[in-house]
């Protein structure tokens, strides 16, 4: 894909917000007798506390495969650098 198309792609993910709820079994009888009560601001930060910490790893994970993947491409092109010169050097010096 080219690099307009995946940056597109991303920058959609990013800007676009969808409803999701993530609870464990403690936090939705929680949130259900404080909405039983009348308070529903304490449901909607409670959630939105579990997703904040839901996408932390995920781009702890995405930041190092990115810098892992930058690393091999750099050392990458270098082996190729090396591999050119080499191939002049024996063809200057096969002449």
């Amino acid at each position: 894909m080219s690099k307009k198309l995946l940056f597109f792609i991303f920058l959609f993910f990013l800007l676009v917000q969808f409803d999701s709820s993530a609870q464990c079994a403690m936090c939705r009888t929680t949130v259900e007798s404080t909405i039983s009560n009348g308070r529903s601001n304490i449901a909607t930060g409670l959630n939105t506390g579990i997703l904040y910490l839901l996408t932390a790893p995920y781009l702890l994970v995405g930041a190092i495969a990115f810098l892992w993947f930058r690393q091999s491409k750099k050392e990458q092109q270098d082996r190729i650098a090396k591999l050119r010169i080499r191939q002049k050097v024996s063809q200057i010096l096969g002449q």
